[in-house]
């Protein structure tokens, strides 16, 4: 199904199909008669006696083509509580036989002229559905009118139409298959980014081998695919200022290599990517609402297969770093990717802050199951300013232990870390600090660990299952709230 929202100043005379009322949290219908016949508010002033009191969106049968729907909005309501409300609605009227919608914003009692703009993201985000593969496709459209003054800005517009095509564009990669999307056409996929004005580069082995990036290329030697960095610049202010950053894990196919994984489940490591899809969603949405912000995305893109060439355990590699890696087990593998990948990132770039995602550990699901991402970080101030913009839209984060005193479980004896604790424990802590060994220069830096948000077996707020997108509107409003 797909959702049009259309913003019309003018309110119809007469709404033929399904009208949407706002009104308070008791249902006070009295400031609704300007709006509706006299018959209509008899009908409803009626009917609302006999109300289920925990529902928050009531319809009312005015026809077998109409609905009079009320909406209820409680005082202080929250910017996520609007958008979860949204979604809700869309829930409910999904199935709906005429899917037309009008909105009156002029009976929201908010002087907040975005609320309902709010409310309608909510709706959109909601509605995605992965359908590509499917021979028979959903065609109906859920028509979204928004009529009256309290329309959203034109910025705000741009602002929600950019975020839902950004997450989106993530979901969208994550729900591929590991047959379609593996290494090379991810990269031509980037490629085709640059239309939006993003300067993307493509480092392919060759020249990866040149730089010395070994620990990403001994992930992907076993596979016939392509191993690749690739690089997205959005510069949004004067070239002098320094950038953002956002690194991603992009495994495209993860059975484990060597160390192969259990049969069990294993389809679902096509959404081990997720990191890097977050990262592209997320610089796809800055150019579409032209944010005044610089920018880099980096990700890391390779396919793990126990090929005959493939990186076996006990294998030792040079980083890009110059730093030596032991590889004792050939699935902690997300971590080579990043730490050349890291590396490059702040040397090349010389960033404000470095933010990587990636679905890194199984142990981070243990821990803080899909309710939020583990978040590590060398950096009081972004730690905060990343934990309260999970709070305002809802993609929470928890931050996690770093300590010197984890050191020793990664050390190794024969090269200058190994890739994996062998003693047992602290799996999420111990990959996070091996990262933080390819942290060069004290630059300020998360991790977030986002195994057990990237993917949801039963559907979040605002997602129907499957590739929630986590990530790209966390960042978003780190980035809006604290840099624009």
């Amino acid at each position: 199904m797909t959702v049009q929202i259309i913003y019309k100043n003018k309110i119809p005379k007469k709404s033929p199909y399904n009208l949407v009322l706002f009104v308070d949290e008791k249902f006070n219908i009295s400031s609704l008669k300007k709006h509706i016949s006299s018959s209509e508010f008899a009908l409803i002033s009626d009917l609302i006696k006999t109300r289920d009191e925990k529902k928050k969106i009531v319809a009312f049968e005015i026809s077998s083509k109409k609905k009079i729907i009320l909406v209820s909005i409680k005082k202080n309501i929250t910017i996520s509580d609007i958008e979860n409300l949204g979604a809700s609605f869309y829930n409910q009227f999904k199935n709906t036989k005429i899917s037309e919608f009008n909105f009156n914003s002029e009976t929201l009692s908010s002087k907040n002229k975005s609320y309902v703009g709010y409310f309608a993201h909510g709706v959109k985000l909601k509605s995605y559905s992965f359908e590509k593969y499917k021979t028979k496709k959903d065609k109906k459209i859920f028509l979204v009118n928004i009529t009256g003054k309290n329309q959203p800005s034109t910025k705000d517009q741009i602002k929600f139409k950019s975020i839902e095509q950004g997450t989106f564009y993530t979901r969208d990669l994550v729900s591929e298959p590991g047959n379609v999307l593996h290494p090379d056409e991810y990269a031509k996929r980037l490629n085709s980014l640059r239309k939006y004005g993003l300067k993307v580069t493509v480092y392919d082995e060759k020249k990866l081998k040149k730089l010395g990036m070994n620990t990403l290329l001994g992930v992907g030697q076993g596979s016939i695919r392509g191993s690749y960095l690739v690089t997205m610049e959005w510069n949004g202010l004067d070239k002098k200022t320094k950038p953002l950053a956002f690194v991603g894990k992009g495994v495209c196919f993860d059975t484990g290599g060597i160390s192969l994984k259990p049969a069990k489940f294993m389809e679902d490591m096509t959404y081990d990517m997720a990191g890097s899809a977050v990262v592209v969603g997320l610089m796809k949405s800055l150019a579409l609402r032209k944010a005044k912000v610089n920018a880099v995305g980096v990700v890391g893109l390779v396919e793990n297969m126990p090929g005959g060439n493939a990186q076996r355990p006990g294998d030792i590699v040079k980083s890009y770093s110059g730093k030596t890696v032991e590889i004792l087990n050939t699935d902690a593998e997300g971590r080579l990717v990043l730490a050349d990948a890291l590396t490059y990132t702040e040397e090349k770039f010389k960033p404000k802050f470095i933010v990587d995602l990636a679905t890194l550990t199984g142990a981070i699901i243990v821990s803080l199951g899909s309710e939020y991402a583990g978040l590590f970080s060398n950096d009081e101030n972004l730690s905060k300013q990343l934990i309260n913009a999970g709070e305002k839209v809802e993609e929470k984060v928890w931050r996690m232990p770093l300590n010197k005193n984890f050191d020793k479980l990664i050390d190794s004896k024969n090269a200058d870390m190994q890739n994996i604790n062998y003693v047992g424990g602290a799996g999420s802590t111990t990959a996070a600090q091996f990262l933080q060994r390819f942290i060069l220069n004290k630059t300020p830096w998360a991790h977030l660990d986002i195994a057990g948000m990237a993917f949801s077996k039963y559907g979040g707020a605002l997602n129907s299952g499957g590739a929630t997108g986590y990530g790209v509107r966390l960042l978003n409003k780190l980035i809006e709230d604290n840099y624009e």
